[in-house]
């Protein structure tokens, strides 16, 4: 199976159609739309099905039948996040509500003003970060530090249709110039935000215990804290019941100067996360290298 190249799922004509309905019928019948969506996936994208089902077969010890309904519901909530983060940078954010858990430490972090590196993964709806920063952090700089591989038609779209993002972005490049940017934004006490649960091909890596099987780990976000002394924060930003999201923010309290024990601490707050929202996990290829 072919590794993760760093491009998200969609098309910009299948964004506009959602848009359209969104705007003309209301989110509910978005929804109800997305149902036939998440079966087509299931059909004919078979690789990622496959995947979704390793996942939870094999590294959740769901059932069979538990786990095939499973692979149905990570489709369809991803696809409801992706309608939702339309939704609220189209104007209708009253819709949802909020929940802020460990909000104070990030505060803890801006009044060290050593910046701060904050640790994410492909899980929840991070894309909404940048709203929760606005509520509760409006002074808080972020910084998504990302590849530059994502359909840039369907970034530049969803720009057009939603509020402008206060959050900035710092694309890794081969000339290693994001280094430079890294750097000055940490010297600003800015933040730099990481989804830390993939690599790239040439990337350098550590191997961990995860969900019960060694897989790489990028060694790049771990390294940068440890050896510049830099607090790190643990978030997330989870779907629950309803029109509800729950940001979670927990500190790193280990060793400031092993990477491997960041890694670690990293992995275990990410398995919590998967094993309470198994469906907002996102790593529709072959994670673990079992389908070689």
């Amino acid at each position: 199976m072919a590794e993760w190249k760093g491009q998200s799922r969609g098309t910009v004509l299948g964004f506009k159609i959602y848009v359209f309905i969104i705007r003309t019928f209301g989110l509910y019948i978005a929804y109800f739309v997305l149902l036939f969506v998440a079966a087509y996936f299931i059909i004919f994208s078979f690789e990622s099905t496959k995947s979704t089902y390793y996942l939870f077969r094999k590294r959740l010890k769901y059932s069979a039948l538990t786990s095939m309904f499973q692979v149905y519901r990570s489709y369809f909530t991803f696809g409801r996040i992706q309608l939702d983060r339309v939704a609220i940078g189209a104007g209708l954010k009253d819709k949802f509500s909020f929940h802020f858990d460990g909000s104070q430490h990030i505060q803890e972090l801006l009044a060290k003003k050593k910046g701060g590196i904050l640790l994410t993964a492909h899980i929840g709806n991070f894309n909404l970060a940048k709203y929760f920063f606005a509520d509760k952090h409006n002074n808080a700089p972020v910084n998504l530090v990302m590849t530059d591989f994502e359909h840039r038609e369907i970034k530049q779209y969803l720009e057009s249709v939603s509020e402008k993002s206060k959050l900035k972005m710092i694309i890794l490049k081969d000339d290693l110039s994001h280094i430079f940017k890294m750097n000055e934004a940490l010297k600003n006490n800015e933040f730099l935000v990481f989804a830390a649960d993939r690599y790239f091909k040439n990337t350098k890596t550590y191997k961990e215990l995860f969900l019960g099987k060694t897989v790489k780990f990028p060694q790049g976000p771990f390294k940068l804290a440890t050896r510049n002394q830099i607090p790190v924060l643990f978030v997330h930003i989870m779907r629950e019941r309803k029109f509800h999201y729950h940001f979670y923010a927990r500190p790193y309290t280990g060793a400031s100067d092993s990477a491997r024990e960041l890694l670690k601490a990293y992995i275990q707050d990410l398995e919590k996360m998967v094993k309470k929202y198994p469906d907002q996990w996102y790593n529709y290829y072959d994670y673990w290298k079992d389908f070689k």
